[in-house]
């Protein structure tokens, strides 16, 4: 019993510092999708060069944990501001296949540009010496930095969630997701509001992959690795939502992490029969609207 109870906190832990990891990432990416109707595929490469951007300005100009995060989520947004105006605006109105033919090109591009800079090998997270180690919490002890990744996490998904849910901004996204044309009647400029959620989805998926470094390896081929992952989240919690997308990368990150310990011979493989099997049953997503 004892060997089982430690396992299932194990499993619980890791894999919600996974699903924090998943969330901050995806849910930008759920709310631009639901908002602007783009099949932007290429949302990975923000929280890449996220990541990229934090652990440079760590290891190689020796910039404190937190100033490196907020420089790499600023950088990354303002970058999408300029990729938003300039080259995604004007697909808006084309085809999905013109869409994700797109981003896939721009996932080619993002990857022979981080290859030329960086180099093939992934980048390693130097960890500050506060977030190092265990920390004791009596019954067990757990390694200091997950445990502030899930903090932080819950900080920002509940300052995420006011944003949205209480301010004129939010209700402004929320009016445009659920009917646009009538946004639109009502004022609302919607191509200002389109850049904007496209910097916050982008500037938080760049946060995400600075924070998820020590989980989610930085290395060239980030944005078409972990896509799939993005995707899923997106597609189990539903397009628009700010709760759905929690919810799916909880059950995401704990079912991955449990199946793969428990059954680490067909554990990855697990997950996708799962996902499979509930859009089948609920296509929208579990708070999507059908």
């Amino acid at each position: 019993m004892d060997v089982f109870f430690s396992a299932s906190i194990s499993i619980l832990f890791h894999g919600l510092a996974f699903a924090m990891v998943l969330y901050i990432i995806s849910v930008g990416l759920s709310v631009t999708m639901g908002l602007m109707g783009f099949a932007n595929l290429a949302h990975g490469v923000f929280a890449m060069a996220g990541g990229y951007l934090t652990t440079t300005a760590m290891n190689t100009y020796g910039v404190p944990f937190g100033f490196a995060l907020v420089f790499a989520a600023v950088a990354v947004a303002l970058l999408s501001v300029v990729l938003e105006r300039f080259l995604y605006a004007r697909l808006y109105g084309a085809g999905e296949l013109e869409q994700v033919l797109f981003t896939i090109g721009l996932i080619f591009m993002a990857v022979a540009v981080v290859r030329y800079i960086w180099g093939p090998l992934p980048q390693r997270m130097l960890l500050p010496a506060a977030l190092s180690g265990q920390i004791d919490f009596g019954f067990r002890s757990f390694p200091t930095y997950r445990t502030f990744l899930i903090a932080i996490s819950l900080v920002l998904i509940v300052v995420l969630w006011l944003g949205i849910e209480r301010t004129n901004f939010g209700a402004q996204v929320r009016a445009a997701v659920d009917n646009r044309r009538m946004a639109e009647s009502l004022g609302i400029n919607t191509g200002r509001l389109f850049t904007l959620t496209f910097a916050l989805g982008s500037g938080l998926a760049a946060l995400g992959g600075g924070l998820g470094a020590d989980i989610l390896a930085i290395h060239p081929a980030y944005a078409f690795e972990y896509l799939v992952y993005f995707l899923m989240v997106v597609a189990v919690g539903g397009l628009g939502s700010i709760r759905g997308p929690f919810v799916a990368a909880v059950l995401l990150g704990v079912s991955d992490t449990a199946f793969k310990y428990l059954v680490p011979e067909v554990g990855a493989f697990v997950i996708y029969i799962a996902v499979i099997g509930l859009l089948l049953w609920r296509p929208a997503g579990l708070f999507g609207r059908a």
